[in-house]
């Protein structure tokens, strides 16, 4: 006999229909399987026999041929495990279809409404979600798409990208699923699917053969899930440093990349730590995509089944170029995406490899990497904001109150790690200096994030109605289009930004960088033109500028 299940896979973040036939026949019992399994895959059947055996179902001495089409792209992971089992117990008689041929019944293809990115930011009332009644199955097997891994005893455990899989499916005009019951919360946030979650195998079959009940995953609301970004440090506690707190708040507001320059123990690690606590809230499409992401790299909390807040990533200097771009032989997501509407956080930047650093230069620019291998080709969002720390020279003192002891020629290697093409694509160059002695000692009457949070939120506001209908939500996203629309310049800003091209030796790309800056501080201040005291402070933001 033939059975036919369908199910989906992962390709980046986006899903692809894999559709699982088994042919049962006389023979020399063993199960073969084609398709381009992996080795998770091939290794489904051992796993797939003893679940079906100690849920009390009947594993036949047969000949079994497991096909997994498409035949010529590569299946990865253990989530085929369920449909395997099913499609073997519908293929041995051991599972009734409802339907005398169900693989002949046309899928309905009606689309779900799609304006699901624009819905209303409005909570919404849910009372009454929980007194949706629980229904037997009325669908046949053939319209199911079915996720999932098994363990030993028929349990079905979590599997990896069940938002971006349900995503795509709905998509592609599916709307039932089957799936683990702990990826149940991650698929509750999807509207217009009916999404039945279960422990066991043999839940599974009682549900398809309608011995059995099951409630549909309730929906949730993601509005009512989203925070502000929680922070173990605030900027009320940060003595000083009124120069880079005034950068962070311009690089919070327009979503600028930013690179703190000073001497150690002068506060660079914790103001970069304290950037979450004046980051505007996510918004719905942010989370989902954010969450699609983490989903696949397989760090989601299941419990929260959503990204809540933006991410910051800090990853170590001897991160490798795969763990900081993303790739290896499954093509996962790295650090780069990992910080996917949030921030990327490099402490130390010179010390990372600077193969690896030249690599940011793509994303930096695109918002997005591309990951080639022999048999895939792989995009990732990566639309990050990098915040980075250095000392100025190898011990760190150049330019401070402490004797530097570094010779020209070692502060040269030093600051030759980091490639021009690089720091070009930083917005804001601070300087951060020691911080005194009766500073630190001085009462804390700094103001904290949540005032300096309240005018980034009301300059991003600003920076909306600027972009409405279109996919740019901050200035730092401004296209070289858009800078000569929005950016425009007074007779006095164009003669100050011509002096310090002329001076500093700017290049095209920080003449429009300083231009992006400017127009965020316009917008901090409620100014609907750049005026030059905007440009000369965008300027003064350009450190490297004026020293290398």
């Amino acid at each position: 006999m033939l059975a036919r299940i369908n199910s989906f896979g992962l390709i980046g973040i986006g899903g692809l229909k894999i559709c699982i036939e088994i042919d049962v026949s006389g023979g020399t019992p063993t199960i073969d399987m084609v398709g381009l399994p992996d080795a998770s895959v091939k290794e489904s059947k051992e796993r797939v026999k003893s679940a079906i055996r100690n849920s009390g179902f009947v594993f036949p001495p047969k000949r079994m041929t497991v096909n997994l089409a498409p035949a010529d792209i590569r299946k990865e992971g253990a989530m085929y495990d369920l449909p395997i089992s099913l499609g073997i117990l519908a293929a041995t008689g051991q599972l009734d279809l409802d339907t005398p041929n169900p693989f002949c019944k046309p899928l309905n293809q009606t689309l779900p409404n799609q304006n699901h990115s624009n819905q209303s930011t409005a909570p919404q009332n849910h009372s009454n979600q929980n007194s949706a009644p629980s229904k037997k199955n009325s669908v046949p097997l053939s319209e199911y798409i079915v996720i999932g891994e098994l363990s030993l005893y028929g349990e079905v455990k979590e599997v990896k990208g069940i938002l971006p899989i349900i995503i795509a499916a709905k998509q592609d005009g599916y709307t039932n699923f089957i799936i683990p019951q702990k990826n149940a919360q991650e698929a509750s946030f999807v509207d217009n699917v009916n999404v039945f979650a279960f422990a066991h195998l043999h839940e599974i079959v009682d549900f398809l053969k309608n011995k059995t009940t099951c409630r549909p995953v309730t929906k949730q609301d993601i509005f009512s899930h989203l925070k502000t970004n929680k922070s173990e440090q605030d900027f009320k506690y940060v003595k000083g440093q009124s120069i880079a707190k005034r950068a962070m708040e311009i690089a919070a507001a327009g979503s600028h990349n930013l690179l703190l320059i000073g001497p150690p123990g002068g506060g660079k690690t914790m103001l970069a730590k304290c950037m979450p606590s004046i980051l505007p809230i996510l918004t719905a499409s942010e989370a989902l995509e954010t969450t699609k992401i983490h989903s696949v790299a397989g760090n989601l909390n299941q419990s929260v089944g959503i990204v809540t807040t933006r991410p910051f990533r800090t990853p170590h200097h001897t991160s490798s170029r795969v763990a900081l771009t993303g790739g290896g032989s499954a093509v996962k997501p790295g650090e780069v995406s990992l910080a996917h509407n949030g921030v990327l956080f490099l402490d130390e930047l010179p010390e990372y490899d600077r193969t690896t650093l030249e690599i940011l230069r793509q994303p930096l620019e695109d918002r997005s990497i591309t990951i080639s291998r022999a048999l895939r080709t792989v995009e990732y969002p990566a639309n990050f904001m990098l915040v980075a720390s250095m000392n100025p020279c190898p011990c760190g003192f150049a330019g401070s109150k402490k004797e530097c002891v570094c010779s020209p020629v070692q502060v040269q290697k030093y600051m030759s790690r980091l490639s021009g093409p690089l720091l070009d694509r930083i917005d804001l160059h601070i300087e951060v200096d020691n911080v005194s002695y009766d500073e630190l000692t001085a009462p804390p009457n700094a103001e904290p994030s949540e005032k300096i949070r309240d005018r980034v939120n009301r300059a991003r506001q600003i920076q909306l109605n600027r972009f409405k209908g279109s996919d740019i939500y901050s200035n730092g996203l401004m296209t070289n289009q858009m800078v000569d629309e929005f950016c425009t310049l007074c007779p006095k800003s164009k003669e100050l930004l011509k002096s310090a091209f002329m001076t500093l030796g700017l290049s095209a790309r920080a003449y429009v960088r300083i231009r992006k800056v400017a127009r965020t501080i316009a917008d901090l201040e409620n100014s609907l033109e750049i005026a030059p005291n905007h440009i000369a402070e965008a300027i003064g933001y350009r450190t490297l500028d004026r020293t290398i």
